[in-house]
C-alpha cells in the first residue's frame, strides 16, 4: 500500500517513520510512503501557499492551486463534470483532516486499508481553500472534535491506525481478523504479562508520599482465569471484558 502526504512541513513525519514496525514495514516492501513538500507545486518565486481569506478575518488560508498541481502529478487525475476523478484502475482515496470532517474509526481504518493508494491532505494556519473539499478530496476527515495546528499528527494516527492491519506487518497478523468484528469494529480487552504478582510497596521507599490506591493495594494480582490453561475459559473472560473499538 502506497501512502502520500501533502505538506509544508514534511520534515515532522522523518523520525516516527523509521522507527518501530512502520520502518520494518517499509524494509520488507510492505508500504510505500511517501512525504510532498507542497511548496515544490507554488508557481512564484516565493513558494507561496497560502493566502489571506477573501471576507477578512484573521490568519492565513491554504490555496487551491498548488494542491491541485500536487495531487494531478500524483494520480494523473482528469477533469469530468467539474469535479476531479481517479483512475478506476486504481484503488485511490484522497483525503482531507479538517475539524469539519467525519470521525475517523476503526471501521474507517479498515476500508482505508483495501485501497492501493492514500492522498492525505495536511491542511495548516486557519484552514484550507474550501475549494479542495469540493472539488478534489474523496473524504474529509477528522480525528476528533478539537483543533490541532495542522494535519500531520492526524496523518500519522491514519497511517499507523491502517498499517497494522496490513497483512504481515505485525506478528502474527493471522489473529487478526478474530479480533475484528462484523461490523468491521475491533474487539481490545485488558492484558496481563509477568509478574503474576506485583508488590507496589516494594519498590516503594515512603508510602505517605504515594497515592492513596497505592498504599491500600497490597498486591496486584493476575486474574487467575488467565494462569488456568483453560482456553475456553479465557475466551469467555476477554468477550465478557472486551470492548468494542469502532
Amino acid at each position: 500500500m502506497q501512502f502520500d502526504i501533502i505538506t509544508i512541513f514534511p520534515k515532522i513525519f522523518d523520525s516516527y517513520f523509521e522507527e518501530s514496525l512502520i520502518s520494518k514495514a517499509k524494509e520488507k516492501g510492505l508500504i510505500k510512503i511517501n512525504v510532498h513538500n507542497l511548496r515544490n507545486w507554488a508557481v512564484d518565486k516565493h513558494w507561496t501557499v497560502d493566502d489571506k481569506p477573501f471576507g477578512g478575518g484573521r490568519g492565513m488560508v491554504v490555496k487551491v492551486e498548488p494542491i491541485y498541481r500536487c495531487v494531478s502529478t500524483l494520480t494523473k487525475l482528469k477533469v469530468k463534470s467539474e469535479k476531479l476523478k481517479v483512475n478506476k484502475k486504481r484503488k485511490t482515496k484522497i483525503i482531507l483532516f479538517t475539524p469539519r470532517g467525519k470521525k475517523f474509526n476503526q471501521k474507517m481504518a479498515t476500508q482505508f486499508s483495501k485501497l492501493e493508494q492514500l492522498i492525505l491532505i495536511c491542511g495548516r494556519y486557519e484552514g484550507v481553500d474550501e475549494r479542495v473539499a469540493k472539488y478534489i478530496v474523496d473524504e474529509k476527515v477528522s480525528i476528533g472534535g478539537y483543533v490541532l495546528m495542522g494535519g500531520e499528527l492526524p496523518a500519522l494516527v491514519v497511517i499507523e491506525t491502517i498499517v497494522r492491519l496490513l497483512p504481515g506487518v505485525i506478528g502474527k497478523s493471522e489473529l487478526l481478523p478474530e479480533r475484528i468484528t462484523k461490523e468491521k469494529g475491533f474487539l481490545e480487552y485488558p492484558q496481563y504479562t509477568r509478574p503474576e504478582m506485583f508488590k507496589p510497596a516494594k519498590y516503594i521507599k515512603d508510602l505517605r508520599a504515594c497515592p492513596s490506591k497505592f498504599r491500600k493495594a497490597k498486591v496486584w494480582r493476575v486474574p487467575e482465569v488467565l494462569l488456568s490453561g483453560n482456553h475456553k475459559e479465557i475466551d469467555k473472560w476477554r468477550k465478557k471484558h472486551s470492548k468494542i473499538i469502532e
